[in-house]
């Protein structure tokens, strides 16, 4: 999320004509197309946010740029060239990085909240603790993970969150 992404087309001299076609999971297809014999580039439906990364002969690539969930879909590059058509699909996933909060209950316990993540991340501590995390559930596909550190020594002095996502890792640590 965020971030600018570039998905390639099969490489080729040649070329006649380009055609994305884009399915998302959410909202309705759309297209970008281009005729070589023509010069001409065409959208159908696309949202400002994907173009063609530089000049569709040169190098037919697509651009998202600033990517949101709302992005995940299907995405077929057809090429057609003189020597025959080529395509490539894509199945696009967006990660959403959780936020990570850590903080000290009522009661003096530690509690880590890994917000809005996508996928769900996974909470683990330092020392270990036999807590289960708690996970809800958010309409547009992120999930909230929440683990209250539970440890049978009431003497600890430092403890550590550990967040693991496929978005990257984090931690912090906290004395309560």
């Amino acid at each position: 999320v965020g971030n600018d992404s570039v998905l390639t087309c099969p490489p080729n001299s040649n070329v006649t004509m380009v055609t994305w076609k884009i399915m998302p999971k959410v909202g309705g297809a759309c297209a970008l197309g281009y005729r070589a014999d023509q010069n001409k580039t065409d959208r159908t439906n696309c949202s400002d946010s994907m173009n063609w990364k530089f000049t569709p002969d040169c190098n037919p690539a697509l651009e998202i740029q600033q990517v949101e969930i709302t992005h995940e879909g299907k995405y077929i590059c057809e090429v057609v060239t003189t020597d025959g058509n080529f395509d490539k699909k894509y199945h696009l996933i967006v990660l959403v990085p959780p936020r990570l909060t850590l903080s000290c209950d009522v009661e003096g316990n530690p509690v880590c909240e890994a917000a809005a993540g996508k996928p769900a991340a996974q909470i683990s501590w330092v020392p270990e603790s036999n807590s289960s995390p708690e996970n809800k559930s958010h309409d547009n596909e992120t999930v909230t993970v929440l683990s209250r550190f539970t440890a049978e020594s009431t003497n600890l002095t430092n403890t550590t969150c550990i967040v693991s996502h496929l978005a990257g890792n984090q931690s912090k640590s906290i004395t309560c």
